[in-house]
């Protein structure tokens, strides 16, 4: 059992999952570590040592603690079930963004789909979740966010739901200004095999953290399958 559950985008086995594996230093699908490329002036495991731990993914529903009486899996039926009713559907591509200090790969087009399947994930799977703890509470109530924010930090745990909800992919912990332009032409070089447009959302993931703080794939739903583990 782990101790924090979430529900994740994790890219399919392929030539994207596989760059961003190596890149971030961590296959979330495997559960091992994978060897970083090498650049010179550039400490690619300095600068992903912050989002390493949670390989590469788009978050749909934030870590939370399971419920007391809830299951993995109970939460892992649920969520076959959730995909079953939805359909896959297309993003226009994704695109190198800058997220306050870091770098992240973020939609382009209408997000409007990926909102939705967001926001209904969050209604559908809160029954699973522990209230959050004190000390959590007091972590996550940054002074930075909005009244709103703050009733859904209380009511979902997490304040980033609903409007707030910006789906991201992070690739790097927080960078210098002339980091993040040097980072950012090595990226876009980096991953242009993965041909990112257009880019497919199919399935969600159920996810894990380990003891060590590091997440694995525990099981992958297709959307829109009735029979659905992929």
């Amino acid at each position: 059992m782990y101790s924090r559950y979430a529900i994740y985008f994790t890219p399919p086995p392929g030539v994207f999952a596989c760059l961003g594996a190596a890149w971030l230093g961590w296959d979330i699908k495997t559960g091992t570590t994978v060897h970083q490329p090498d650049y010179a002036g550039v400490d690619i495991n300095k600068i992903t040592q912050r989002p390493r731990k949670y390989g590469l993914h788009g978050t749909i529903r934030a870590p939370f603690r399971l419920a007391d009486g809830q299951t993995e899996t109970g939460l892992a039926n649920a969520l076959e079930t959730f995909c079953s009713g939805r359909e896959p559907f297309v993003l226009d591509g994704l695109t190198l963004s800058k997220i306050g200090r870091f770098l992240a790969l973020t939609p382009q087009g209408n997000p409007s789909a990926l909102v939705d399947l967001a926001g209904d994930a969050i209604e559908n799977f809160e029954r699973f979740r522990a209230p959050l703890s004190d000390d959590e509470l007091a972590r996550k109530n940054s002074p930075a966010l909005t009244e709103t924010q703050r009733i859904y930090l209380n009511t979902f745990g997490y304040p980033h739901v609903k409007e707030y909800f910006r789906f991201h992919i992070t690739l790097t912990g927080p960078l210098s200004p002339d980091q993040s332009s040097s980072v950012s032409t090595l990226l876009l070089d980096y991953l242009q095999p993965a041909c990112l447009r257009p880019f497919t959302i199919d399935s969600l993931s159920l996810c894990g953290e380990a003891s060590n703080g590091y997440f694995h794939e525990i099981d992958r739903f297709a959307l829109g399958k009735a029979t659905n583990s992929v």
